[in-house]
């Protein structure tokens, strides 16, 4: 029998392993091409859909309504607050109705936080506290109210005014006596506006005094957790000033609230004691001012581009975000829920991103009420005479 004979195969492991070392170089450049490809794909849908004009919708429901002209809507909770002289409800975008709560008043306004929202009478008496379920509080104050606020777990700050001196009340959600105080105009100044952060703990005062002809206006921060109970009157911080009056102040978030005034926004930032973070000057007069809780923006008339009217757009930071001119008139002018900006005037109505694109402009055959983002990129509901409209652009 013959011998065997074995032969020793030597295996090159530098050379195996540099062809693993291909072949997975060569996988993962496929990975990164077809996930590079898919990226750029997805950029250019999303530019595609930011930058997309629409000129016509349909109708996609309606359901009648039977309001009074003088009828207001504001979007709670996904539904519909309407509210007038006689009563305020909330209705779903097919009009059925949730809730109603009957009152009258002469001059109803409303304010909206998450989830708590109050309709008072303003320089009347009466202010209703509401939530998504229903009613839940009432208030009758003894002076006549000028303002009124409502924080997030259902906390209602009320400024009064009678005999030249201001009054602050708080309430709790059930309409429960919780705290006050008084605003003397000849020591502290008029009281023209109040503002209350989302957790109630922090209230912002705009008072404006007038001294020989000379005007200034004093912001003034309270705290009424525990950060302000060793403060003097719970005031944790305070800012004057000189020639300015600032009308308007409102927290877009628990912890940035913004002074609104001639020719100026002012921003103040802070979770326990508000601290001014910048300020916003323009030469131009300011028509109308919009916000929701990421921007605030300013309408000018006339721009750079001969446009009827000017839009200028900033972030909580004071960042400018857009300019951008529009010739319609406008009755209204806001953000929508998805933070485009809508125009209402009569029948017509445009709709711009952030990008300033005119998204969509149109008429319609009554006149628009109001405007909700309804989810997507092309469905709204539009609030028009009469009738609710579920439309998707096309």
């Amino acid at each position: 029998m013959a011998d065997k004979i074995y032969r020793v195969v030597k295996s090159d492991v530098t050379e195996m392993n540099e062809k693993i070392y291909k072949h997975r170089k060569k996988i993962l450049s496929w990975i990164a091409f077809v996930t590079i490809a898919l990226l750029l794909t997805l950029t250019g849908y999303y530019l595609y859909i930011q930058s997309r004009v629409y000129t016509d919708y349909d109708v996609v429901h309606t359901a009648e309504r039977q309001d009074s002209a003088a009828m207001q809507f504001i979007s709670f909770q996904g539904n519909i607050l309407k509210y007038g002289k006689d009563g305020a409800s909330c209705i779903d975008s097919n009009n059925k109705v949730i809730w109603n709560q009957a009152y009258e008043m002469q001059e109803p306004m409303a304010d909206i936080c998450q989830g708590y929202a109050v309709v008072a009478d303003e320089k009347g008496k009466q202010v209703y506290i509401m939530n998504k379920d229903g009613p839940c509080g009432q208030i009758e104050t003894t002076m006549p109210i000028q303002r009124v606020q409502v924080a997030n777990q259902g906390t209602v700050a009320i400024l009064m005014e009678q005999d030249g001196i201001g009054y602050l009340q708080i309430y709790d959600k059930g309409g429960a006596f919780l705290a006050e105080g008084e605003l003397h105009t000849k020591n502290s100044g008029y009281p023209l506006d109040i503002a209350i952060s989302n957790d109630g703990q922090k209230m912002g005062v705009s008072l404006l005094d007038v001294n020989e002809g000379n005007i200034k206006t004093t912001i003034t921060f309270y705290n009424f957790g525990s950060q302000g109970q060793n403060e003097i009157d719970n005031i944790v911080s305070q800012y004057v000033y000189e020639g300015i009056i600032i009308p308007k102040v409102e927290f877009l978030t628990n912890n940035v609230m913004v002074g609104f005034g001639n020719g100026k926004a002012i921003i103040f930032e802070g979770s326990q004691k508000p601290q001014q973070k910048k300020e916003i000057t323009t030469e131009r007069e300011i028509q109308s001012i919009f916000y929701n809780t990421a921007y605030f923006g300013f309408v000018f008339v006339g721009g750079e581009d001969k446009a009827a009217f000017e839009m200028q757009i900033y972030d909580l930071q004071g960042t400018e975000v857009l300019t951008q001119g529009f010739s319609m008139g406008y009755q209204k002018i806001g953000f929508l829920e998805n933070d485009e900006i809508y125009i209402i005037n009569g029948l017509e109505c445009a709709i711009f991103t952030l990008r300033g694109v005119q998204k969509f402009h149109g008429e319609f055959e009554r006149s628009i009420r109001g405007i909700l983002s309804a989810g997507g990129i092309r469905n709204y509901v539009f609030l028009v005479d009469g009738e609710t409209q579920k439309i998707r652009l096309k």
